[in-house]
């Protein structure tokens, strides 16, 4: 499918006067003609900075780089950028010198929560595996930032064997998560043999991709591509959308492949001031992502990673939006909304409160609506106590998944995990005199 409008044709020209259609949907020239300088963002989109716009500006790049792929340059309403929601997520701004006391370079503590270099092993069952340093886009709002611009270190495969050994040596690591920096960063073949080296792995069950590339650079999301991760299934992808303006015709086609491709789809949200701080922005975005098979799956908190104080919300504002959310419309439109505890403790779930009140027998509960009613306790349960004794256990404790190899007629002969060859009536003369002679 070919989408080039009026807007990335003007922008692609001042790049080069030679650029096609194909050029601008090709991801490895996207990131080539990133804008990372101011210069080059006034030439393309035609506003000019003051001088003491550009001093402060300058400075806020010295310690946090710029870099916007043209698609997503694109997205921005020139017109009135100061209030664009995609101009705010990706353009430099002078609070981001602003560092409060509250401010962690690690807000997470994935640093201390590291055994071997690439992993954080927070969790007991699953892994965070950092694979590639790099992204598409330096987003203004990454709890990362500490990183941002870091090219020094691009994990060789001896340094991701570290990590890929720590998994295999770790029986209880069930779920792997693939982040960065943006794994699709990573070439295809490059890519494979990380996925193929963790599913060799019997304990490892699912394999999950945070990536940010269906909303900032969404050809990245080639056929080969997605042909390539086909073969590594079961395989979850976590994208990030954070307001419905970069909801667009190529960010659609991308998910599309992805969804048509048998992945399941996730979005992660950052709640941003002046960004997406609305319940109506919000429940929009949440539509249109599952107008295209991607169900919310978190919204975000903002971190307390240096430079973010200009972005953050109080939680109160979180709440009012889960209100707004919860019972206004359909379950799997509303995401988690989530604190990642400063110093590493994990996502805390934050939500409305709808236990009103609860006595032994009685539980009084509101609904999004305000109508506050009762849940009768059962009065039958008896709480058991559980002395570890398994074997014994009347609970069905059989956690095996079930067979399905009740076969009848015909469907016996034609399966292959039947050796049987023929039907036999059961009046058959024949074989009632094989009977008689054994």
């Amino acid at each position: 499918m070919t989408i080039y409008n009026k807007v990335q044709r003007d922008i692609a020209e001042k790049i080069s006067s030679d650029t096609t259609g194909k050029n601008w949907q090709d991801w490895k020239w996207q990131l080539k003609n990133s804008i990372n300088t101011i210069e080059k963002f006034e030439k393309l989109s035609g506003i000019k900075f003051s001088d003491e716009q550009r001093r402060k500006l300058d400075k806020t790049l010295d310690k946090f780089p710029l870099s916007i792929t043209p698609y997503y340059f694109s997205l921005i309403d020139f017109d009135n950028y100061e209030n664009d929601p995609v101009f705010k997520q990706s353009f430099a701004d002078n609070r981001e010198l602003i560092i409060a006391k509250s401010d962690l370079k690690d807000p997470l503590s994935e640093d201390k929560d590291s055994p071997v270099p690439g992993i954080t092993h927070r969790y007991p069952d699953r892994v965070l595996f950092h694979i590639s340093n790099i992204c598409s886009m330096y987003c203004r709002f990454c709890t990362r930032k500490r990183k941002v611009g870091d090219t020094d270190f691009i994990p060789s495969r001896a340094q991701l064997k570290l990590g890929i050994d720590y998994i295999k040596n770790t029986p209880g690591v069930r779920d792997v998560l693939l982040s960065g920096g943006d794994p699709l960063m990573l070439p295809d073949d490059y890519l494979d043999w990380i996925l193929t080296e963790l599913r060799s792995i019997d304990h490892v069950e699912v394999i999950r991709i945070g990536t940010r590339m269906p909303v900032v650079l969404p050809y990245r999301i080639t056929d080969d591509l997605v042909n390539m991760l086909k073969k590594h299934q079961p395989l979850w992808i976590n994208t990030h959308f954070n307001h419905p303006r970069e909801i667009s015709r190529s960010s659609k086609e991308a998910v599309r492949k992805l969804a048509d491709g048998g992945f399941p789809l996730g979005n992660q949200s950052v709640l941003l001031a002046d960004v997406n701080d609305c319940p109506k922005i919000m429940k929009s975005l949440m539509h249109k992502l599952v107008m295209n098979r991607v169900r919310p799956y978190y919204l975000y908190q903002c971190d307390l990673s240096e430079g973010l104080t200009h972005f953050r919300t109080p939680v109160g504002k979180g709440i009012e939006i889960m209100e707004s959310l919860i019972g206004h419309t359909s379950g799997f439109a509303v995401p988690t909304y989530v604190v990642d505890a400063p110093g590493g403790g994990g996502k805390i779930p934050l939500t409305p409160n709808y236990i009103i009140s609860w006595s032994t027998n009685k539980v009084i509960l509101r609904n999004y609506e305000g109508v506050i009613t009762t849940y009768k306790e059962p009065d039958t349960y008896e709480p058991k106590f559980c002395n570890r004794d398994c074997e014994n256990c009347t609970l069905e404790l059989d956690l095996n998944e079930a067979t399905e190899s009740q076969m009848l007629g015909i469907q016996k002969l034609l399966s292959d995990e039947n050796d049987s060859i023929s039907l036999i009536p059961n009046e058959n003369e024949r074989y009632k005199r094989r009977e008689e002679h054994i």
